[in-house]
């Protein structure tokens, strides 16, 4: 069964779970390659690799160091300093307890001091209350690693905080790596060393959180590693990313993650994972107001806003998911599944009813049901009778599972080359057909490479069928639940269809400004907003088109202007503290005469006089009408930095906020993705008669801006172009308007 864990399975049961071929983990990319280039920076000097920290010493010391240790009974450091005792006899290392008034605790030589220790230790663990005081004695032995459990920082509120902050300065000047503070003992779990394939790593900032995955291993899913980060005044989770990617045992990584302590490296350790093919799957906590502050309080860190965190993990192939039962099922399957074969699905049922109710939600999750082929059809009704529907879902009638014709029809689905996975749902047990279709499907799943899942419905879980057959098997994917199959086979196929051929961004990503950047400096302000006139220059340095305008200081000088930009023309205040022109009235559109040019210069400059609004001038520019008005823009996200947005512009924004984000940087692709993911995308093809816009022009545009983003990260705090005119298709956009304010 692939990742549930329900309280009728108990420590004893033995069985294996989805190995699905227990094949080795193969990079999509050498890593070499990105090893040669560890150091390198794009534009505004952030890196564009992940470090990989060399953690085989935390997981598999030659020797420990438990500072505070303890024999005492009803002391808490007592019963950790056992299971500490027990972990590094598990993995051979050598336990030295400290402490200043004792000889010795648990039968082994206790010293009064880090700096007494015999030899040097890998890891020290900090059984005391304020661990700042022994960071220096580490660093004087020369310790590599050392976790801390205590709480009372971050997680409290700002004094907390402030303490954390002289933590991890102390921890950086030992030169060591800490682990917490505010963590567990989750990492010295006792690991079952008896089950093979591919491993699930485990990432938690909340160790109970992490509880339900771990008893995988009750139903024979491999867990290699556990990293409880806690606070993450050090190493955090991009950190345990970027090493279980590595890791050739690991098919999969499940994480719980409350905070991420810096976006970009959590990018980072992304785009490694998916360079080598390891799938990332997280429960994210703060998709809400409620959750994102609950979170905030336990750990201390940025939630970040929430759809930008979610668009970031999609852009990188980070897996997210709801619920723990999710991060199971999916993980499980993620681990050991291989590569799918076709994205074909097909359901697979004794009950016609079951079938559709499942090809339902198969499909509104997005899922493939091809038809399948009318010579494949008459195959099946060799076995299955002509009256009951074959093409997809197929309904066997179910006295057909019940003989020699039950693998019959399994392997001539499994034998279609347009299916990829085969998914039979059992709603309950039927017995004797439930048994022996159970059967046939795993005698089945041992003789393909085709991914065989299926969902035992029962709410008992005490049946043989599920507990001997289904949970006994290498191959079969189990799970209890519609929902969590449909999301982790959406989620398996998703993830080969994005490593395939995957690309990393940042290996594109600008090392070096352009031309553009140095015309786009001198105009910067910093501090300042721009008004739309010095805001459109900074759009033209990078090549964005903007219209024909001029700005003018006169009434005189806006009738030349409307001549050479010619009629009709529109007229606009330009001043560096205008964001809202319309609300204001400031605005003159349609305009088709020099009387009436005229006439708005005076409107114009008496509104901004009554106001109190400084201007630097009028605007004439020409009037463009035919588009679709969308918006472009750049924010700054907290956790991310430069984030780029695109989305239906006009009062539209304002009302539907329809709009999709990208961190920088990415490709064609990812921008093309972001109009596809537009509620409103309808009006870009054409409606009503109308013609499709250019597209093109369009994603040039979002590239364009993120290369401002790129190279102006620092230095620019906002950019909105709302609206940009995207013109039918071969006449480009125009941006009409554009706000633009520097830090």
């Amino acid at each position: 069964m692939l990742g549930s864990t329900h309280g009728t399975l108990t420590s004893d049961l033995r069985a294996r779970v989805v190995a699905c071929g227990e094949q080795p983990r193969q990079a999509v990319h050498d890593t070499a390659s990105i090893t040669a280039t560890d150091g390198a920076m794009d534009v505004s000097g952030r890196p564009l690799y992940a470090p990989v920290p060399d953690l085989d010493r935390f997981f598999r010391p030659s020797s420990v160091a438990v500072v505070g240790a303890s024999d005492s009974e009803g002391r808490p450091n007592t019963g950790i300093t056992r299971q500490l005792v027990d972990w590094a006899e598990r993995v051979g290392a050598r336990l030295h307890p400290v402490h200043p008034t004792r000889e010795h605790v648990f039968g082994l030589r206790c010293f009064p001091s880090v700096a007494d220790l015999p030899e040097e230790v890998d890891l020290a663990v900090l059984l005391v209350g304020d661990p700042l005081p022994v960071i220096e004695e580490l660093a004087e032995a020369k310790v590599k690693f050392a976790v801390a459990f205590a709480s009372g920082y971050a997680e409290t509120g700002d004094a907390g905080a402030v303490a954390q902050t002289r933590l991890a300065a102390a921890v950086e000047r030992a030169g060591l790596r800490l682990l917490g503070p505010n963590t567990n003992l989750n990492a010295f779990e006792r690991f079952r060393d008896d089950l093979t394939g591919p491993a699930i790593a485990l990432i938690t900032q909340s160790g109970h959180q992490g509880r339900p995955v771990f008893t995988l291993q009750e139903l024979g899913v491999r867990l290699s590693h556990w990293a409880p980060t806690g606070n993450e005044a050090d190493l955090e989770t991009a950190d345990f990313i970027s090493y279980f990617a590595e890791r050739p045992e690991v098919g999969a990584i499940a994480c719980y993650v409350e905070g991420l302590k810096d976006g970009r490296s959590f990018l980072l350790a992304a785009d490694r994972a998916a360079r080598r093919g390891v799938p990332v799957v997280a429960v994210k906590v703060g998709r809400t107001e409620t959750g994102a502050r609950t979170a905030a309080s336990h750990t201390g860190k940025l939630t970040g806003a929430d759809q930008v965190v979610d668009a970031a993990m999609r852009q990188f192939g980070v897996i997210r998911v709801d619920g723990l039962d999710e991060l199971q099922d999916t993980a499980a399957l993620l681990a050991r599944a291989r590569r799918p074969a076709a994205d074909g699905v097909v359901v697979y049922s004794i009950s016609g009813g079951t079938g559709a109710h499942f090809s339902d939600l198969a499909c509104a999750a997005g899922l493939t049901l091809p038809r399948l082929s009318e010579t494949k059809q008459a195959e099946l009704h060799t076995w299955i009778p002509e009256y009951l529907n074959v093409a997809n879902p197929v309904d066997n009638g179910g006295h057909p599972v019940g003989d020699w014709r039950g693998r019959k029809i399994i392997d001539a689905i499994l034998a279609d080359p347009s299916v990829g996975v085969l998914i039979c749902p059992i709603t309950g047990p039927f017995p004797p057909m439930s048994d022996r279709l159970a059967q046939d499907l795993v005698d089945a799943a041992e003789a393909t490479d085709k991914l065989v899942c299926v969902v035992w419905g029962s709410p008992v879980g005490t049946e043989a069928a599920y507990r001997e057959t289904l949970l006994g098997s290498s191959r079969v994917a189990t799970f209890r639940t519609f929902g969590n199959c449909i999301t982790a086979v959406r989620a398996f196929l998703d993830h080969h269809h994005f490593t395939t051929g995957y690309r990393s961004p940042f290996d594109e990503a600008p090392r070096t400004p352009s031309p553009s950047f140095r015309k786009a400096q001198a105009l910067m302000r910093p501090g300042k907003q721009l008004s739309e006139h010095a805001a459109k220059q900074l759009l033209r340095a990078y090549g964005i088109r903007v219209p024909r305008e001029q700005l003018v200081t006169s009434a005189a000088a806006a009738v030349r202007a409307a001549g050479l930009v010619g009629y009709p023309v529109v007229m606009k205040a330009s001043g560096t503290q205008l964001a809202h022109k319309t609300e204001l009235g400031l605005v003159k559109v349609g305009l088709t005469s020099a009387s009436q040019v005229r006439d708005a210069y005076r409107d114009l400059t008496d509104i901004a006089r009554y106001e109190g609004v400084d201007l630097d001038g009028i605007l004439v520019c020409q009037m463009v009408e035919r588009g679709v008005e969308m918006v472009v823009g750049v924010t700054q996200d907290a956790l991310f930095g430069p984030t780029v947005t695109v989305g239906l512009g006009g009062v539209l924004v304002e009302v539907l906020q329809d709009v999709a984000v990208r961190v920088p940087p990415f490709g064609e692709d990812q921008a093309r993705a972001m109009l596809g993911e537009l509620r409103g995308r309808a009006l870009l093809e054409g409606i009503r008669g109308g013609p499709p816009v250019d597209v093109d022009a369009l994603v040039e545009v979002v590239l364009r801006v993120q290369r401002m983003a790129l190279e102006l990260g620092d230095e620019l705090s906002e950019l909105d172009i709302n609206p940009l005119m995207v013109l039918p298709r071969g006449q480009g956009a125009v941006a009409l308007d554009a706000l633009a304010v520097c830090r």
